[in-house]
């Protein structure tokens, strides 16, 4: 067991901040939950709640808001509105200091950094960051305010065909250019780390990756975004997601994936599920649900 420590299709040009730039919640406060995997300390951190409106057009955006509003009914949540929670992953590996996801960044309010320092790192001891994808709410926090590197004397891997594809989005030019010193590509489904290979999870970005973390017998998977909400891509994951780059290849990575997870009972990190996002897919009649780890 896992104990807990003390913690239409989406254009590359639309990858903005826009979505995820609503004020934090009252009750969302910077925060870090960290979970034992075998030798390895591994730590989520959060960074922003956001709270969508059910308008069919993040999810649900093939069947409507009233059978997405069903859903969720069904597991007792309001009917009007998503929360979708942004979180990162930190691993510590020795000497090293690896950060999966960076969050929105404080131009969008984002808190990861704040978590972090309140974890007992600060972003220059981050010595990797990996990134699952190069959507704004997972890159934008490479940044600084005032438009320098936030991370310095890290290592930013990034998968080849992400990188490619972030390179042709005007909005992200300055992004780009900060990070280009620093940036590291591989193939999807590398061994980017001596205990961390990526993993394929095609759909949601032309390089979208998880990244698989093993330690001895214990493992855990950051899953990215082939997931989103815990309540409604567990009940209908053949339902498409607006954010998705390849809808046809997200709802079948999606089905594929949360297949696995339950007949493998492995621990995942969601980084949109709730706070900390890290425990089990689970079977349950038709579809899944998502049991916290303890």
């Amino acid at each position: 067991m896992i104990k807990p420590l003390i913690i239409p299709v989406l254009l590359a040009t639309s990858c903005t901040f826009s979505a995820w730039a609503e004020t934090p919640q009252a009750n969302d406060p910077p925060a870090f939950k960290t979970f034992q995997v075998g030798k390895l300390a591994v730590t989520s951190l959060h960074d922003k709640d956001n709270v969508f409106p059910n308008d069919a057009k993040i999810l649900g955006v093939d069947v409507g808001e009233k059978a997405v509003a069903d859903v969720l009914s069904a597991a007792g949540a309001p009917t009007d509105s998503i929360k979708l929670s942004v979180d990162g992953l930190l691993v510590r590996e020795g000497q090293k200091n690896i950060l999966i996801d960076t969050g929105l960044g404080p131009k969008a309010k984002g808190q990861l950094v704040e978590s972090l320092e309140k974890s007992g790192l600060k972003p220059e001891q981050i010595t990797d960051v990996l990134i699952t994808h190069v959507h704004g709410d997972h890159i934008g926090g490479l940044v600084t305010a005032d438009g320098k590197q936030q991370f310095p004397n890290a290592e930013v891997q990034i998968s080849a065909p992400d990188w490619k594809w972030l390179q042709t989005m005007p909005n992200m030019a300055e992004l780009v250019k900060v990070i280009k010193p620093q940036v590291k590509t591989f193939a999807p489904g590398d061994k980017v780390l001596p205990d961390i290979r990526s993993v394929p999870l095609p759909g949601h970005t032309p390089g979208h990756v998880g990244y698989q973390i093993v330690s001895g017998k214990q493992r855990i998977l950051d899953i990215g975004d082939s997931v989103h909400s815990a309540i409604v891509s567990l009940a209908k994951p053949q339902w498409a997601i607006s954010f998705d780059n390849d809808r046809a290849e997200g709802i079948a990575n999606r089905k594929a994936l949360l297949a696995k997870l339950a007949a493998d009972h492995e621990l995942i990190f969601a980084p949109h599920f709730p706070y900390p996002g890290v425990g089990y897919i689970r079977s349950k009649g038709d579809h899944y649900i998502f049991e916290p780890a303890k």
